[in-house]
This record gives structure tokens, sequence and C-alpha cells, in this order.
């Protein structure tokens, strides 16, 4: 089989090529933007048109992302500090505030910002690591999509983009409170997703990105040959499918970023 006739037999997702003003007039919220996918989605948004809101723990890689859009000369960015790890309901409900000042609205959320733990045996996990790794990959991920819902019902066509993961698919041993994370994170799209059914609006929905040249990646596999691998530039045009107006009436759905052959 030829590479087009694969191409033509992926879902639209694996085949969309944004156009040029794709995402124009929207304002898309994006955590952990300050590295890896969530760098590459923030960047490659406001190259096709989006005002991003930069949300991470790490001020300095903020506003290196904030620098790079400003020169794309394309639309505006906003920096938003949060450490998921230490934030409490005052600095969630200071952000949902924030925004709602500057724009009123909210018309994309992604949710990328993630840790790793350590890949270890169920008998021998470290506890705090444990509770860290919940808390960061799922339950601040919960408590931004439900302070920021207001500003997602106020726009008209809005979109949640969980980041789910191969290992919250399928179990496999050792990996511990990472998979358990991802396994909620595909539990909690679908159920919020169910919830918003009837109004239609947000759309929920989760992305596995597969195996990408990130930092976590190398955490997991440190002796894996990263150049065989996606760079997270390759994978942003399902983000921005999901985020943008191309997969409108699309909810509730677990999806892969990359093709599997």
């Amino acid at each position: 089989m030829t590479e087009p006739q694969i191409a033509a037999d992926r879902p639209p997702h694996q085949r969309y090529q944004a156009p040029p003003e794709a995402l124009r007039g929207r304002v898309i919220a994006v955590s952990g933007a300050g590295d890896g996918i969530g760098r590459a989605v923030a960047l490659a948004a406001a190259a096709h048109g989006a005002e991003v809101v930069l949300i991470g723990r790490t001020v300095g890689k903020l506003e290196s992302v904030h620098a790079q859009i400003t020169a794309l000369n394309k639309a505006a960015a906003s920096i938003a500090p949060l450490d998921l790890e230490q934030a409490v309901a005052r600095d969630y409900d200071a952000l949902a505030d924030a925004l709602q000042q500057r724009y009123g609205r909210l018309d994309g959320l992604l949710h990328s910002a993630g840790i790793l733990g350590v890949l270890a045996p169920i008998e021998q996990y470290d506890v705090p690591t444990w509770c860290r790794v919940l808390h960061v990959n799922l339950t601040a991920a919960f408590a931004l999509t439900q302070v920021l819902l207001p500003l997602l019902r106020a726009s008209g066509d809005s979109s949640i983009v969980f980041t789910s993961s191969g290992a919250g698919r399928q179990p496999h041993a050792y990996w511990g409170a990472y998979a358990v994370s991802k396994f909620g994170i595909e539990a909690l799209s679908r159920v919020l997703a169910d919830e918003l059914e009837r109004a239609g609006n947000p759309r929920v929905n989760a992305i596995n990105p597969g195996p990408v040249r990130t930092r976590m990646r190398r955490q997991a596999y440190p002796a894996e040959d990263a150049g065989a691998l996606a760079a997270p530039e390759d994978i942003v045009q399902s983000y921005l499918w999901l985020l943008g107006p191309a997969s409108r009436g699309v909810s509730g759905q677990s999806l892969d970023c990359q093709a599997t052959r």
C-alpha cells in the first residue's frame, strides 16, 4: 500500500492540515505550555491565529514561549503562572478571574501538564510520589477544568482536550501512579463529555500523543533511540483539529495522535 493510500485510511484528525487562519479569534489556554507537547501546540495555535494563555510552573519557560509567539506577529498571548502541585483554590479562582477580565470567555482548554513519577512495582511504590502524580496529572486537571467551565460555556464553540496515554488504556506492570492517573483522565473526559452532551458545548475529548521526543519520554525510556520518535511539532495537527472548528460535533472520544501500522 502506498503512503497516500495509508493517509486516506486514517481518521480525520490524523489527516488534518490546519488552514493558516484556522484558529483566528479563538482564545485557547494550554497547561504545561513551557515545554514539550504543550509548548509545541501553543506555538502552533498562535501561528494559526489563536490568542494563547500559557499556563505553567516555570515563568522563564513561559516567557520564552511568549517571546516566540510575539515574534510570529499573528496574535497576542498571555502568561498565567500556576504550579499545579502547590496551587490551592484561591490560585485557580485568581486565574479564572483574570481570564474573565481579559477575555470574557475561553474557546479551548488543553491539559498538557503532567509528571511521570517513578516506574516501580506497586508493592514498593513511594506513597508521597503516588499522591503527587495523581494530584498533578488528574486532580489538578479536574480542578482547572471545573473553575474554567463558565468561561468555556461563554463561548459559542469551545473544546476541552485532555492528554491521555497508551499507559492509560492498557495496564502494564510498574507504570504505577502514572498509568492510574491516565486511566483516570480517560474516565474524567468521558464522564464530563456525557454530562455536557445535551448542551453540546464545550465538547470534551482525550488524545494519546503516542511516542514523542519529550523529557518525560526520556525518563521512561532512557535507552531508546530518541531520533526515531516523532518530535512534538510533528503531532500538533491533531490538537489543532480538536481545538478548532474542524472537530465540531465530536465529543466523548479517545483518539490516537499517531497512526499505528
